[in-house]
């Protein structure tokens, strides 16, 4: 028991090596110089291209961790930040941040270098999921990556929420379409476009598969075809959206390869892309389908406006109510993941479209937050330990305690929050208000005034909670400030916001654990908490202390969390 303590011990507590002396073994690099055939009529480089490149260097990557031949499964969504000349260099480095069982994600980052000025400058970043292949009977077991790093750390802890966002992605999408609220404007659709390519070996990996860099190469080109047509000009693409492989193609295939114009949006415009295989005379097999974002630049390089798309009956209307459903999603994963944390406003209004995203974008938040390297210890109390850490002109706070009771147990009690009032004399009220899932849920929290005679202040919080998902991770509870239509602000009350807070739990044995409650200081909440930041003043320390013993008053208790809306 000791041994094993110890090992979760040197896990959660691990000792990150300096970052410029690491090298990861999964990583790989790719340089390549932009020549004339990667390029398109206005000298950049073709989209198409840099997809193939991308894809090689992480499927590389992916089979270097798995020692055995990897396929793509899926992309998360790209977003192309800049072009790339002909003659400059791109470099793409590729690296595995997390290994589930037989499937791993595989970070991607792209940047470009002028070869004369000896400037550097990021092109995009992706996320992809690569399924290996043993060539035996034998089912594959991924071993696990072991972050050495402090952003390998961060990167292998967000992994695992980013793949049950992709999990859940499809019924999402199903989900918003039943909503019939969208509005269609009126035009022409004059945008199809059909192409057929023979796969031959130069197009296939090793496996004598088509590479699915080549696959989403052919995507674009016909998807820009069919863009160029609706605006008799060249579009620039700006973004894919989240797609999966359906299943393999290989040499000797025919690839058919299908665009069309769904919708316009003023600015931007969606093309969907289908990619089929057939071999003879068997039937046609889906490989892909994918959405991607195109603009038309003027002189000046901006925006153009674009005609509207009037949709044709049944397909196309369905094409173009879709269309309206993606773009909702986009802007929602856009706006929300894709941004860094401090660009994400507070109190985002939550609804079943974006349910997803503010529930990874609260949970990685609190894992960022928990993982720097920078935490200093400001006092400590009978083991009760306060760090902080100050930047950008945020104040961040960790109070840290161990205490006997299983973490699974503590996990369940501190993640019921309406119970919360009987341990935290800052929780007056704390009401369900709704129950998006198993493990989302939303309350509305009241707490005193600091000032006397003041108003009491409410808070709409969204409250995630996560199992660990191997071994050495922690279970997480958190929770950031949301709106919520039904309940607006009100006069009997200040509304304040919680920026990130909420709570780790790592399991130092069966018996013990390890208790972390962090918060992303707000104006709202600073009040509460700027006598204590100094030292640990007695208030702050005897709601920690009370809430260590309201985990030890119910540490037997038999009860489940399952609350209910009031």
């Amino acid at each position: 028991m000791a041994s094993e303590s110890h090992h979760k011990e040197n896990l959660h507590n691990l000792q990150l090596e300096d970052e410029g002396q690491h090298r990861n073994p999964s990583e790989v690099k790719m340089s390549q110089i932009v020549l004339p055939c990667h390029a398109n009529h206005c000298g950049e480089l073709s989209i198409g291209q840099l997809l193939k490149w991308m894809d090689c260097t992480a499927c590389l990557s992916a089979e270097r961790h798995a020692g055995c031949p990897c396929v793509t499964a899926s992309v998360d969504d790209i977003y192309f930040e800049h072009t790339i000349g002909v003659g400059q260099v791109v470099n793409i480095k590729a690296k595995v941040n997390r290994a589930f069982n037989s499937s791993m994600e595989v970070g991607i980052e792209v940047s470009c270098e002028d070869l004369y000025s000896g400037r550097h400058w990021r092109v995009c970043q992706a996320f992809a999921a690569f399924v290996a292949k043993r060539t035996d009977a034998n089912k594959v077991q991924l071993r696990q990556v072991v972050p050495c790093t402090h952003q390998e750390q961060v990167e292998h802890s967000l992994a695992a929420e980013r793949r049950r966002m992709r999990l859940i992605h499809h019924d999402i999408m199903q989900d918003l379409l039943n909503n019939k609220t969208f509005q269609r404007s009126i035009s022409e659709e004059r945008t199809r476009v059909e192409s057929v390519e023979l796969v031959l070996p130069p197009h296939a990996n090793h496996q004598v598969n088509t590479f699915g860099g080549q696959i989403m190469a052919w995507m674009e080109n016909v998807a820009t075809i069919a863009a160029s047509r609706l605006c008799n000009a060249h579009p620039t693409l700006r973004a894919i959206d989240m797609f999966h492989f359906r299943g393999p193609s290989q040499v000797g295939d025919r690839l058919v390869l299908k665009a069309i114009v769904n919708n316009t949006f003023k600015n931007s415009m969606e093309v969907g892309v289908c990619a089929e295989a057939y071999h003879g005379d068997e039937p046609l097999r889906h490989i892909n389908s994918a959405f991607m974002t195109f603009e038309v630049l003027d002189e000046k390089g901006r925006p153009r406006q674009l005609p509207p798309i009037k949709p044709e009956p049944q397909e196309g209307q369905r094409r173009y109510q879709e269309a309206l459903a993606r773009k909702k999603i986009r802007l929602d994963r856009k706006y929300i993941i894709s941004c860094k944390q401090t660009e994400v406003p507070l109190s985002v209004p939550w609804d079943t479209s974006n349910q997803v995203y503010l529930s990874y974008n609260n949970v990685s938040a609190l894992k960022m937050l928990a993982a720097k390297n920078n935490w200093d210890l400001s006092s400590k109390k009978n083991n009760v330990s306060l760090y902080t850490v100050e930047e950008s002109q945020s104040l961040c706070f960790r109070v840290e305690f161990e205490m006997e009771i299983p973490a699974q147990r503590a996990f369940i009690l501190l993640s019921d929050l309406s119970r919360r009032h009987e341990w935290d004399q800052h929780y007056t009220l704390c009401k369900l208000l709704l129950r998006v899932d198993e493990d989302d849920f939303i309350y509305q929290v009241v707490t005193p005034s600091v000032s006397k005679g003041g108003k009491y202040q409410d808070f709409i919080l969204l409250a995630s909670r996560r199992p660990p998902c191997d071994s050495g991770d922690p279970y997480v509870i958190a929770l950031r400030s949301v709106a919520l239509p039904s309940h607006p602000p009100t006069e009997e009350f200040h509304r304040g916001e919680v920026v990130c807070a909420g709570f780790t739990i790592y399991e130092v044995s069966k018996s013990v654990s390890k208790i972390s409650y962090y918060n992303q200081a707000s104006p709202e909440v600073l009040p509460y908490i700027s006598t204590d930041i100094a030292g640990l003043s007695s208030s702050f320390y005897s709601i920690f202390c009370a809430c260590r013993q309201y985990l030890l008053d119910n540490i037997i208790s038999t009860s489940a969390f399952t609350p209910s809306v009031l």
